[in-house]
């Protein structure tokens, strides 16, 4: 799934959203470039999932403006959860990435089963095709989630919170596949609270405190200065606002 160039490049130009006339994000403005892994940091309330459901058109802005490179564009939400109620196998469930290929009615063919098959082994699950989604743990649940964002073959990747609540194995394997979107000049855009996590594996990193504070290169904008500047942005606009546990 190697791309020959890099795709699904973002800007923002003076991007406002708003609920009930109180902004949760003003005024952004800036560029994921194409095929760049960009984190997403910032106090709580800061307006990290909101910027990410801009991108994706769950919400419109207020004012301002997002232009895509592409519309293949996956999305995984914030504690994103397969149903279990849902009588489905695994394979069922990572085979609705291929909706927009399939549509409502039509089978999956072979080379979709064949796809599924081989993102399932790609997270960890191989083998897991027949097993049923209610039997899965909640690391397991997001392995398979992954394995459905890979079937979508999207060119840019938003993913909101994908590592909470998850073991540190799942953590690893699920970064491996990150970094592998990367590779393939992916534009990765990813929400995220471990700053450890962000210095070790994420290049590029937008700092926000409901506007921009820094976004570049993550060994200069993460940096006491800039944690402190977004912590007193934050607290200025929201007294309840308060870093997550590895912000400090």
């Amino acid at each position: 799934m190697t791309k020959g160039h890099a795709l699904g490049g973002v800007r923002l130009n003076n991007v406002t959203v708003a609920f009930d006339g109180h902004p949760a994000l003003h005024h952004i403005s800036g560029r994921f470039q194409s095929g760049t892994l960009t984190a997403v940091v910032g106090p709580n309330g800061a307006g990290k999932s909101t910027l990410l459901r801009a991108i994706v058109g769950d919400l419109t802005p207020s004012s301002g403006t997002v232009t895509t490179d592409s519309d293949r564009i996956a999305y995984l939400p914030q504690a994103s959860r397969l149903n279990h109620d849902l009588p489905i196998t695994v394979a069922d469930a990572v085979l609705m990435g291929r909706w927009r290929r399939l549509g409502l009615h039509q089978a999956a063919r072979q080379e979709d089963l064949a796809d599924a098959s081989a993102a399932l082994a790609e997270v960890g699950l191989g083998g897991f095709e027949r097993r049923a989604v209610s039997s899965l743990s909640v690391g397991q649940r997001q392995r398979a989630l992954f394995a459905r964002l890979m079937l979508t073959d999207a060119d840019t990747v938003l993913l909101d919170e994908p590592f909470a609540a998850i073991d540190q194995r799942t953590t690893s394997d699920l970064l491996r596949v990150v970094q592998q979107w990367h590779a393939s000049r992916r534009t990765v855009i990813a929400v995220l609270h471990d700053l450890d996590q962000v210095r070790s594996a994420f290049p590029l990193t937008l700092l926000v405190a409901r506007t921009v504070v820094e976004w570049g290169a993550t060994e200069t904008v993460l940096t006491a200065a800039n944690l402190a500047r977004a912590r007193s942005m934050s607290e200025a606009s929201d007294t309840h606002a308060d870093w997550c546990r590895d912000a400090a």
